[in-house]
């Protein structure tokens, strides 16, 4: 059962909107330990001084900031403490803009918010005012000592919030020196890939995708944990990388995607519908 790691309000105007904010993704990721193999004990980490070349306690350790090489500056906690932003349990609403102005490349992380028994009418009116102006909230949190810049916006029947990248934090596009020239397609391979687009072109349904590796190593534990053997796939052939004829590589592309698109490996949308239809809520609007 999940469970809040923050509580506090929206601020909305005058307007003050009690909630609790819930992660709204998990790690599914296969996590595994270092174990030495002679007797298969978990390895230990340790924090070693090389300079006297002993261990050394957490209680002897201080923050440093290397400004050069090995040449640091000591900051301590209490400094730290005092530069912390002000602890608050609000959400300020700074600004409403089109969604379409935020490149995807700045949001981080999305959390429920969920609003406590007496504030179901409120949160209900910013989420239908967000969806009738089709825009979005900008603001700030103070969240475990740190400050973020977040978004909320419409989600089905929730407001979801986003934590986001500042802008210093955000590489430019233009910084990357390794972009090579793009000379003009012809009309010819323009045609080609959107047909390849075109054939590829279905709507969104997360559902679809799959992290295959994730679960072929799952598979391998389980396999192992009961003591079955585990047949390990054929080796994927890789293709060429580097593209020689440009055209046989977009008539091939097309005429797989169009392979694709009639095969059993992307759902009928009649079957999906039906699966779906009792009761995920009505359909949302687009935010």
């Amino acid at each position: 059962m999940p469970r809040a790691i923050w509580s506090g309000s929206i601020s909305f105007g005058l307007v003050n909107i009690p909630v609790k904010l819930y992660s709204a993704v998990r790690d599914r990721e296969v996590h595994f330990h270092m174990l030495h193999e002679e007797d298969g004990q978990r390895i230990k980490q340790q924090l070693v001084c090389p300079a006297e070349d002993k261990v050394v306690s957490r209680e002897d350790l201080v923050k440093g900031y290397e400004v050069s090489a090995d040449r640091y500056v000591v900051v301590t906690d209490d400094e730290l403490e005092a530069l912390e932003p002000k602890a608050t349990r609000m959400i300020e609403m700074l600004d409403f803009v089109k969604i379409s102005e935020i490149d995807p490349v700045f949001f981080q992380h999305p959390y429920y918010l969920v609003p406590d028994e007496q504030s179901g009418k409120a949160y209900g009116l910013l989420l239908a005012a967000m969806r009738d102006s089709e825009r979005i909230g900008v603001g700030k949190l103070v969240m475990r000592g740190k400050e973020y810049l977040v978004a909320i916006r419409p989600y089905d029947t929730m407001i979801v919030l986003e934590t986001m990248h500042f802008a210093e934090e955000v590489v430019s596009a233009s910084d990357i020196e390794e972009m090579p020239e793009q000379p003009e397609a012809t009309e010819r391979e323009l045609k080609l890939a959107g047909q390849i687009i075109d054939a590829l072109a279905d709507s969104f349904d997360p559902e679809r995708y799959q992290d295959d590796y994730r679960d072929a190593v799952r598979a391998l534990i389980d396999s192992k944990v009961e003591g079955r053997e585990y047949i390990m796939p054929p080796p994927v052939e890789e293709e060429e990388g580097k593209v020689i004829d440009l055209m046989a590589a977009l008539e091939k592309s097309l005429a797989r995607a169009r392979e694709q698109k009639g095969g059993a490996s992307r759902p009928a949308k009649k079957e999906k519908a039906a699966a779906g239809a009792g009761g995920r809520g009505r359909k949302r609007k687009a935010s």
